[in-house]
């Protein structure tokens, strides 16, 4: 009989998604970007940020972004990073 660290659990990626982690679970910072459109974007997960016209759109267009890097992370069996705080601070 082998022993429980012996064996490995086979999930799909679909199945691994559905596991991680939800964008909800994450910070996400909107601010007006240089050309009168807005960037919204998750600091913990490098590459997870998008554009638009109104701040509701940029952060609309991130779920999608968000889904696109949770499958990569799934297909590679990765796990997306945790959370991270944020310290805002005016520069004096």
């Amino acid at each position: 009989m082998r022993s429980p660290k012996a064996l490995k659990l086979k999930m799909s990626p679909t199945i691994r998604a559905m596991l991680m982690k939800s964008l909800q679970d994450y910070t996400i910072v909107t601010r007006p970007d240089d050309n009168g459109t807005f960037v919204a974007y998750v600091p913990a997960i490098p590459g997870c940020h998008a554009w638009g016209q109104t701040s509701d759109e940029a952060r609309a267009e991130l779920v999608y972004v968000f889904e696109m890097i949770q499958e990569e992370y799934a297909e590679q069996g990765r796990s997306l990073p945790g959370d991270v705080e944020l310290v805002i601070a005016n520069a004096s």
